[in-house]
């Protein structure tokens, strides 16, 4: 006899169903992206209906942005989603191969259940598996930080391997060269905002470059200095109009023309007095988030100072941090106020359009990199390729081991995982031998996407490792094995996070025995 606890309209699924509609979204979204890896990999279209942006398209090849805009009703496939956010958001890579890892170690735990082995025993040797996996890892990691010409080689074959499978690969030896180069900058520091991308329509992808210092998407005012040298800088969030009265529904009401000229006289000589304040203040460039109207930008150009309006929010807050210097939004506290400094602000041509570079900030580690493309979405792509090879290579700087690419670190740790089931009494072993052929679906799925013979060179590269050949990997290219040191390059840290991400996921998917869904709400008139 059961009894009905839930609400009308709730529902239930238990045990294998659960279990089996938990696998199979999982499984659904690993497949949706595994077209996508490695450098053979196909690009995918998201089309939405809302029609924002460029008629709301986007082309894409990155697994967190495919899998943050697609809308999702299976719980196990969000915890996908959630992962590769993660993921995103911990190293900037590797949000494609993480989902794929975890959907092939749940393709293998359903063959498991199959054979009625309990799923904590899978979860188990699942653990024992990964265990051995990232010891192998570990061992295998190398670094190089201490010969700096080696280091510089493999920060660039890291770059060259993330863009790889990006829209950037026909120039990717030229962005890797950028992305090293502004990561260098940073000195240590994972804080990105100092790189400044800026996206310009027009001309070739081969034709971007990077630009020491900070450029501003904004104009200078009229009749002011087009170059400053030795500047001071005063960035502000502060009203720089003249016609308003700052008192909310406020009236005034005036009996001839006389009274009205005296208003607006009072109203400039206010704007006067608060210029005249920060021209107090030893400033030769002033940067407001806010307009700044024709009679204090008059003001401005007669006291020799460079004044740019309306920057955005973001643009005003890089440069408060690049400058070294504090948003201000009052001025009758000077000795308060943190200026900026930098050696030089002038005007440059982008493309077409006129911008501001602050060169040689105060934070001397600033830099733009000045994206230029045939269309925005490719632009849109293009910026982030960027972002994911900035990302990992700012990573790599803190954790600087590496390991390498191709299909060897899978491999790796396949051979270990095997070896180590070997020495695993009782079911366990099978769940590890499980996870093992999930790790060397990795290779086999980049090889199917370049349109090799999967199982053969799966084979030969698995032959390969146990003759002792370690550092033998995957050639897309040629559609062979070959020593893929120095060429296939990859972070340690992001292979590390793929392999736990991906196990854990699988492991909190495989505990679900049961899916409770909630009535859905009643619309009422």
């Amino acid at each position: 006899m059961s009894a009905q606890i839930f609400n009308e309209g709730a529902t239930q699924e238990r045990a294998e169903n659960a279990r089996l509609s938990n696998i199979i979204g999982a499984i659904a979204i690993g497949d949706l992206v595994k077209s996508t890896l490695g450098p053979k990999g196909m690009d995918k279209i998201l089309q939405s209906t809302s029609g924002r942006g460029d008629d709301g398209v986007v082309v894409t090849n990155d697994g967190a942005t495919i899998l943050k805009s697609i809308p999702l009703d299976n719980a196990a496939a969000k915890v996908l989603v959630n992962i590769s956010k993660v993921q995103d958001d911990e190293v900037g890579d590797g949000t494609t191969s993480v989902c794929v890892l975890a959907a092939e170690i749940l393709r293998q735990a359903e063959k498991l259940l199959d054979q009625r082995i309990h799923p904590q025993t899978i979860i188990d040797g699942f653990r024992l598996a990964t265990a051995s996996a990232r010891e192998a890892l570990e061992n295998a990691a190398v670094s190089h930080q201490d010969d700096e010409k080696q280091w510089r080689e493999d920060l660039l074959s890291i770059a060259r391997t993330t863009l790889s499978s990006k829209v950037l690969a026909a120039d990717k030896h030229k962005f890797a060269e950028i992305c090293v180069d502004a990561v260098l900058r940073l000195k240590g520091s994972t804080n990105l905002d100092r790189i400044q991308i800026i996206k310009k329509t027009g001309g070739k992808v081969s034709g971007s470059y990077l630009s020491d210092g900070f450029i501003l998407a904004k104009k200078i005012g009229v009749n002011q200095p087009r170059s400053i040298k030795g500047a001071r800088v005063l960035v502000a969030n502060t009203s720089m109009d003249t016609d308003k009265v700052k008192v909310f529904g406020a009236k005034v009401k005036v009996s001839d023309t006389a009274q009205l000229a005296e208003i607006e006289r009072a109203e400039r000589e206010k704007m006067r007095t608060k210029v005249q304040k920060i021209a107090a203040l030893g400033i030769n460039v002033f940067v407001n988030r806010q307009l700044i109207y024709n009679w204090p930008e008059q003001l401005f150009a007669d006291a020799g100072i460079m004044a740019i309006e309306h920057a955005d929010f973001d643009g005003v807050e890089r440069l408060a941090l690049v400058t070294g210097g504090e948003i201000a939004s009052s001025f009758d506290t000077p000795e308060l106020l943190k200026l900026g400094a930098c050696d030089s602000v002038e005007e440059v041509i982008i493309g077409e359009d006129r911008m501001v570079k602050f060169g040689g900030a105060a934070a001397g580690q600033a830099c733009t990199i000045v994206l230029r493309g045939g269309t925005n979405q490719m632009l849109d792509e293009a910026e982030r390729s960027i972002h994911d090879a900035l990302a990992v290579l700012s990573q790599t700087v803190v954790e600087p081991r590496i390991v390498y690419g191709g299909g060897c670190s899978e491999m790796l740790m396949s051979r270990a995982v095997d070896e180590a089931a070997k020495t695993v009494p009782g079911k366990k072993s099978i769940a590890m031998e499980g996870f093992a052929l999930a790790l060397r679906q990795m290779p086999a799925i980049l090889a199917d996407n370049a349109g090799l013979d999967s199982a053969d060179l799966v084979a030969k590269l698995r032959a390969a490792h146990y003759d002792g050949k370690v550092t033998s990997g995957l050639d897309l290219f040629l559609g062979d094995i070959v020593d893929v040191s120095g060429k296939v390059t990859e972070s340690f840290k992001l292979k590390r996070q793929v392999l736990l991400s991906a196990s854990e996921a699988a492991e909190m998917i495989l505990r679900v025995d049961d899916i409770i869904r909630c009535a859905p709400r009643q619309r009422r008139n």
